[in-house]
């Protein structure tokens, strides 16, 4: 008697471990950022708490990146589940462009559109540069060779019919586009980033720096030609000297998963972080342009089922690809 009484606890234990651990049972994603020092990080880990605090059954895991690039290579081979990555990015590795010409990803899914990263056309006062139709026959900086801003920077001048050939052409980076200013060697030079840029403000205690403008019809026909553009605004007083908004062409930082994820997982993330929002605004000063109003802006390849069951159900139109 005893030995059946001890034979039907260790199975009624065995039943309970067993039911206890698929209560417990929890879904692992991981969200690849960027440096520790740039803003992917830290509104990475703050959407990841929010997603973890707010489905009891799903832990989200935020993790250094390197940037839009790289990120993207770690979702299109499926060794990540979410990335933040610029939607300019986001179109070349759907297409099969620039970086991404070894083959196409077909894979990328967008979760949400976040916030704008500017194309920053820097000038100094005195340089005869006011539209980017003046930049012809000037010393230009449009990027470090194969970047993201050096594809921006090239749909821009398509836009414009303006070929690398119509200027004196260097292929810099941030930093070696400023220093090149400060040593007097360039008239225009391309940064594509969020605002203020401390590069650029560097820049703004030495020289007097300004930004060239786009116009209406410019911008118009730039965002109709390649979608992952957005027409937006420089505020005045971003940098030293610059006391006008600047009207200008942005890119946004999206947030992406693997196309392989499960639809009610996504909306229930979808859903959580629009829900919470409000819980990111103290993490960093960008996260007060992140809105549902924005979600679908820049959109550049097809958002994720799930997020798409999301948007619908809030009346947003979905873009079609």
């Amino acid at each position: 008697m005893m030995k059946k009484t001890m034979v039907f606890a260790t199975v009624l234990c065995l039943l309970f471990a067993v039911f206890a651990g698929a209560a417990s049972a929890k879904t692992f994603v991981s969200i690849a950022t960027g440096g520790t020092g740039g803003t992917y990080y830290p509104l990475g880990g703050g959407i990841a708490d929010i997603l973890t605090r707010h489905l009891e059954d799903v832990q989200v895991t935020s993790e250094t990146g390197n940037a839009s690039v790289a990120n993207i290579n770690l979702l299109g081979t499926h060794q990540i589940e979410m990335v933040f990555a610029q939607n300019d990015i986001t179109y070349w590795a759907a297409k099969g462009m620039g970086p991404f010409k070894k083959g196409a990803y077909d894979n990328i899914r967008v979760m949400a559109s976040l916030y704008p990263e500017h194309v920053h056309c820097i000038t100094l006062k005195g340089h005869g540069v006011n539209d980017i139709m003046d930049i012809k026959g000037k010393r230009v900086s449009v990027g470090a060779p194969g970047s993201g801003v050096q594809g921006d920077v090239s749909a821009i001048l398509n836009a414009a019919n303006i070929k690398y050939s119509d200027m004196k052409t260097d292929f810099l980076d941030f930093n070696n586009t400023t220093q090149r200013f400060k040593d007097g060697q360039l008239d225009v030079g391309f940064v594509v980033a969020g605002y203020p840029t401390s590069s650029i403000m560097d820049l703004a205690t030495m020289h007097d720096v300004d930004l060239v403008e786009f116009n209406d019809d410019f911008l118009n026909k730039l965002v109709t030609e390649y979608p992952y553009f957005v027409k937006s605004v420089i505020p005045a007083g971003t940098y030293q000297g610059v006391d006008r908004d600047v009207k200008t062409p942005a890119v946004m930082a999206l947030l992406v998963c693997d196309a392989d994820l499960p639809e009610d997982l996504v909306y229930r993330m979808t859903k959580a972080l629009w829900d919470n929002i409000e819980e990111l605004r103290p993490i960093h000063a960008k996260a007060q342009l992140i809105t549902l109003e924005t979600a679908l802006d820049g959109v550049s390849v097809p958002l994720h089922n799930g997020a798409a069951r999301f948007y619908k159900e809030k009346g947003m139109t979905i873009p079609k690809f």
